[in-house]
């Protein structure tokens, strides 16, 4: 899941903390799950997007252009190294997930209890800008790992990530007692993530000790499921795809699973398909242009809409980005009564990027 109770504004504390209280409340008794399968050479990485709000944007970003993230003080700022796919729902420049053109894929969650470090010498950003940052500007997991020594996050909505790149490395990131504590390798005996950390996650999982999984909607639950699933795949046996799209069938909540994703990072294709439409779409990263000197393509994801969608991608435009940061704003409890002249700013911060038409991908 996701959402922005700090809007990228200086907010008094007290704001901040009824922010982050309402959504604690409004969040769902478990929000997303994510897994990897990897066997042969094949690295695939599913999620459920699970919320309240379904409204989203699919978004093409380019390469080479200079960003500066949405804080007050000590903005984070660099230039877009990779093009990619992002799933937006609060606003283009504020992915839930998505994968970039060198293979490497991001996905957050829920996970009551994170707590970022504390202002120091780094720029901050907040917890969707952090998404973009990665994917803009690095390949592989440990970049990615390496990247807490440069940036920090700085924001009151509690969330933790999967990463995954394209020789099959995958870590979770979390943020524990004000520094990042990340489960990779060894450490990573089941690459899945819910809403629990990875630590209660995997000591839940051992404690079945053969057991048959048991069915629930809970973070434990689900992650367990996940967990078995990923860890029983075997590529010579199974298409790929759709046994993700099974496995995340099996990890589905009735009442909130809005998006369904499965990343084929091996092969640069993105699959999803939304609530309102359970036809598969598909977005190959390969041929996509991304260069910063054309527009930006954008892909309402309640189009309806199946198969390959790269002929389906629009213009993207500030007042579709105003009409989605409205909907989705609108139906988020604890952000519904954001004022209409600061949806107008959040709608125009993509404008403040600029284009270095010269800069290669750097693959």
């Amino acid at each position: 899941m996701d959402a922005r109770p700090r809007l990228g504004l200086p907010l008094p504390l007290p704001l901040v903390l009824l922010a982050l209280g309402l959504a604690a409340s409004a969040a769902p008794g478990g929000a997303c799950t994510t897994f990897c399968l990897r066997d042969s050479g094949r690295v695939i990485l599913g999620k459920n997007y699970d919320w309240n709000v379904g409204d989203g944007m699919l978004v093409v970003n380019q390469r080479g252009l200079e960003r500066t993230a949405d804080l007050g003080s000590s903005p984070a700022r660099w230039t877009s190294r990779y093009g990619s796919v992002t799933f937006d729902q609060y606003g283009r420049d504020f992915p839930s997930g998505g994968m970039n053109e060198a293979g490497l894929a991001i996905e957050l969650m829920w996970l009551g209890g994170s707590r970022y470090p504390a202002q120091d010498g780094r720029p901050a950003l907040d917890v969707l800008q952090w998404i973009q940052y990665q994917l803009d500007t690095h390949a592989t997991v440990d970049q990615v790992l390496a990247s807490d020594r440069e940036i920090r996050i700085e924001s009151a909505t509690p969330l933790h990530y999967i990463v995954a790149d394209r020789t099959g490395r995958v870590a979770t990131v979390e943020f524990l007692d004000g520094r990042l504590v990340a489960h990779a390798g060894e450490s990573l005996p089941f690459a899945a993530l819910t809403n629990d950390t990875y630590d209660e996650s995997l000591r839940f999982a051992r404690g079945l000790s053969g057991r048959p999984v048991p069915p629930g909607e809970g973070s434990l639950e689900r992650f367990a499921r996940a967990a078995e699933r990923a860890r029983a795949w075997k590529a010579s046996r199974k298409d790929a795809v759709a046994y993700a799209f099974a496995t995340l069938d099996q990890v589905a909540q009735a009442a909130s699973t809005q998006w369904s994703i499965v990343y084929e990072i091996d092969r640069s294709t993105i699959h999803y398909r939304t609530r309102g439409h359970r036809e598969i779409k598909t977005l190959s990263l390969e041929g996509l242009d991304f260069d910063c000197a054309k527009p930006v393509r954008v892909l309402d994801l309640a189009a309806p809409v199946s198969g390959d969608v790269s002929r389906r991608l629009v213009p993207y435009t500030r007042e579709i980005n105003r009409a989605l940061v409205a909907a989705s704003y609108r139906k988020t409890p604890f952000l519904a009564t954001t004022p209409a002249a600061e949806l107008d700013r959040l709608a125009r911060v993509p404008e403040r990027a600029a284009c270095r038409s010269r800069i290669g991908a750097g693959r």
